[in-house]
């Protein structure tokens, strides 16, 4: 029987600070700057090597050959199409009301302002792998960065045994008009996007999901390229009163296990008897799932149930952990929601589980996670656009400041800066 944690101020702090520790632990940091420096110091032969060692396979061209994309093209089916242009029409749909665009505005005293908004000429996504190869990522990282504008958009994902990209991966790639996919992953994938090798082309930014040692190389690699955020391990906590059934916030929970141990499943409800109901209901859908062993070792090793005096304690808990996906389960959402500040989706009611969010509603799920969605948001189209600022003076408007332009210049002891202003105002005298 899973034990009911009784919630208390520290509560959430406690967990927040054992999930942080346990995000960068050095020994692992230490391997992926040694990946990162073999990268970046061999090129392809370290990509071939780490590909042998940590995928146990081995390949010998490093872009995935016209051979592989035709096979996967067979895998697209009409119902598949239509799913996955589903999925691309709501992304579009959902971006459409937030799209960046440049600007210009005239003040009053005649000067020009505005920003200049510019898509990023290339970028990485990285595809995860494994047991479980998120083909819904290649639409959910892709699509945001062609509605931006991006012309060059490369791929990485680790092969399979066979030494191959996973074909569904490629199927949704294709479909997308993406070709250029490399079967490489892990701490030296997101290596060889940064800095290059003499097989993979360096982008200016990196995006997409992947394990620690992916998200490590993340964090490594900001400054010499650009980075979405530190999205790891899968993550879901769920808001509820008494009114769910224990059955639908069991799936919910077990759905997210899926993805393996290393995130976080929490349970904070007001009604005790919910989580016991939960807790019992959990074996029983277990016994219906292919996953067992993932899905058991995720249960063992990241789910809380933990017990509230009132939906405000539980929304100050939920804001201290930050969660990657929150469902709010009571019987007036709407009215938690605005207590809510920290969370990277919020899930609505009864009918909007987080599978929904993963695959179709449009809104992409790569989303912070390890409590980043204190600061970070989902990725959009934005994270594949710059600005510019744009100042155009007139000779009247750079007139009416050129006092104040002097003085603070003064201030800060930069005699030129004073100049350069008043000989740009003594232009064409």
């Amino acid at each position: 029987m899973l034990k009911i944690l009784e919630y208390n101020r520290r509560c959430g702090s406690v967990l927040r600070n054992r999930l942080s520790l346990e995000a960068f632990p050095p020994d692992k940091l230490d391997s992926v700057r040694g990946i990162i420096r073999e990268v970046r110091a061999r090129g392809d032969a370290a990509l071939r090597a780490y590909t042998l060692e940590f995928d146990g396979v081995k390949i010998g061209r490093i872009a995935v050959p016209a051979v592989d994309f035709r096979a996967a093209r067979k895998l697209l089916t009409p119902k598949l199409k239509k799913a996955f242009r589903r999925v691309r029409d709501n992304i579009a749909w959902f971006h459409s009301f937030s799209q960046a665009r440049s600007w210009t505005a005239e003040r009053a005293d005649g000067a020009v302002l505005g920003e200049k908004v510019t898509p990023l000429a290339s970028a990485g996504l990285y595809i995860p792998g494994g047991n479980a190869p998120l083909v819904s990522t290649v639409l959910m990282a892709a699509v945001p960065a062609q509605l931006a504008g991006v012309k060059r958009i490369a791929l990485v994902s680790p092969p399979g045994r066979n030494g191959k990209v996973n074909p569904w991966v490629l199927a949704a790639a294709d479909f997308l008009g993406l070709r250029e996919v490399y079967r490489i992953g892990g701490a030296q994938a997101v290596a060889a996007l940064a800095f290059g090798t003499e097989s993979v082309k360096p982008v200016l930014k990196i995006a997409g999901p992947g394990n620690i040692y992916v998200t490590l190389a993340k964090k490594e690699v900001y400054g010499y390229v650009d980075i979405d955020m530190l999205a790891g391990p899968s993550e879901i906590a769920i808001l509820a009163d008494g009114s769910p059934s224990a059955e639908k916030i069991a799936a919910d929970l077990l759905a997210q296990a899926e993805h393996g141990a290393g995130g976080f499943s929490f349970l904070i409800s007001t009604s005790r008897r919910l989580l016991e109901d939960t807790a019992a209901a959990l074996p029983g859908l277990l016994r219906k799932l292919g996953r067992r062993e993932i899905l058991e070792a995720a249960i063992r090793e990241s789910l809380a149930l933990i017990r509230v005096p009132s939906l405000a304690a539980g929304a100050d808990l939920i804001n201290r952990l930050a969660p990657e996906h929150l469902e709010i389960l009571t019987r007036e959402p709407a009215k938690v929601l605005p207590r809510i500040r920290n969370a990277g989706a919020v899930f609505l009611g009864p009918f909007s589980p987080v599978a929904a969010g993963d695959y179709i509603a449009g809104p992409s799920h790569i989303l912070p996670t390890g409590g980043g969605a204190r600061s970070f948001s989902p990725l959009s189209p934005g994270e594949f656009l710059k600005k510019s600022s744009l100042i155009e003076y007139s000779r009247s408007a750079l007139a009416g400041e050129i006092g104040l332009i002097e003085h603070l210049a003064r201030l800060e002891g930069l005699d030129a800066h004073a100049l350069s202003a008043l000989v740009s105002l003594g232009e064409g005298e």
